[in-house]
């Protein structure tokens, strides 16, 4: 007969207490820091995300009062749903352990639907805006530039709905010891579709279609960079497709710099350039008006 000790001293004999204990110490911050993907990936998504969401909020009064000066109802639409993508793209980096725990499969799925998808019509409605020319504005233009991006994404997120809730197919949960073909096939025609539109705009740019793009630098800039990583995000998942670790890795990389650095990005290449033409704008009317008012003529005497 085994005494009480070794029966107590038996792995399968475990204090519920101290279970439940080491259950809510892995639960909390060391659990949602270092758990899952660790601490470096968190941290690469948690800090950029947070940061460019500080910088809207200092620079939100005063880019509030530009935009109702400038009544463009884009630019207002624009801003408001930057907004929106940039807070669910913050929650999403912040809750990057749910992917790995178990009951919140479906929280995680429903989360990063919404956000990529919020991503992909800022993407895409970008696109289809400057597309129109460079000085596309009122409500037609936002009607028009909405309605394209709208039925564009609406197809891609049900397709994605379908997959994922219809026949289980894990699309935003990475595992690299039990790849999905299925998953990552989809990903591959993803990645292709937008490597080929932004490779057809470049080649737009060095062919005798170029007139018909709007002449902004910056936009050409910004086609060529979302080309190379596109490019480089369907290579990677054609690797991870055919069992490469390299591909994994590359595409986790590819990930971690879409949703750390594509919201500041699309910033710069839109926003910014607008709200300092309006800068601009606001200083040649207070001139003019300084002018009509006669605050210069000592100069000229």
């Amino acid at each position: 007969m085994q005494s009480l000790e070794s029966i107590t001293d038996s792995p399968f004999h475990q204090n519920p207490n101290n279970s439940s204990s080491s259950s809510s110490s892995s639960n909390g911050l060391y659990g949602w820091l270092f758990e899952c993907h660790g601490f470096w990936h968190n941290l690469a998504l948690i800090i950029p995300s947070l940061l460019f969401v500080v910088f809207l909020g200092f620079q939100a009064k005063k880019n509030s009062q530009k935009l109702s000066h400038g009544r463009s109802y884009i630019m207002i639409s624009y801003y408001g749903f930057l907004w929106l993508v940039s807070l669910l793209n913050l929650a999403w980096s912040c809750v990057q352990a749910w992917e790995c725990t178990p009951g919140k499969e479906t929280a995680w799925n429903v989360l990063s639907l919404f956000t990529t998808s919020g991503m992909l019509f800022l993407e895409v409605s970008l696109l289809a805006f400057l597309l129109q020319g460079n000085h596309a504005s009122g409500m037609q233009a936002l009607t028009r530039t909405f309605a394209i991006s709208g039925l564009i994404v609406g197809l891609d997120l049900l397709l994605k709905a379908i997959y994922l809730f219809g026949f289980g197919v894990p699309l935003f949960i990475n595992d690299s010891e039990h790849p999905h073909q299925v998953k990552w096939g989809l990903w591959v025609i993803h990645r292709l579709v937008l490597t080929a539109i932004y490779g057809s705009i470049l080649f737009m740019y060095h062919s005798k279609w170029r007139e018909r793009l709007p002449a902004r630098p910056a936009f050409y800039k910004y086609v060529a960079i979302m080309f190379i990583f596109n490019a480089i995000a369907l290579f990677a998942c054609a690797l991870t497709g055919n069992g490469a670790s390299f591909g994994f890795w590359l595409y986790i990389a590819a990930i971690i710099c879409y949703h750390a650095l594509y919201l500041p990005l699309l910033y710069i290449t839109f926003l910014a350039e607008f709200f300092l033409e309006e800068d601009l704008h606001l200083e040649n009317v207070y001139y003019s008006e300084m002018r009509d008012a006669g605050f210069f003529d000592a100069d000229w005497e």
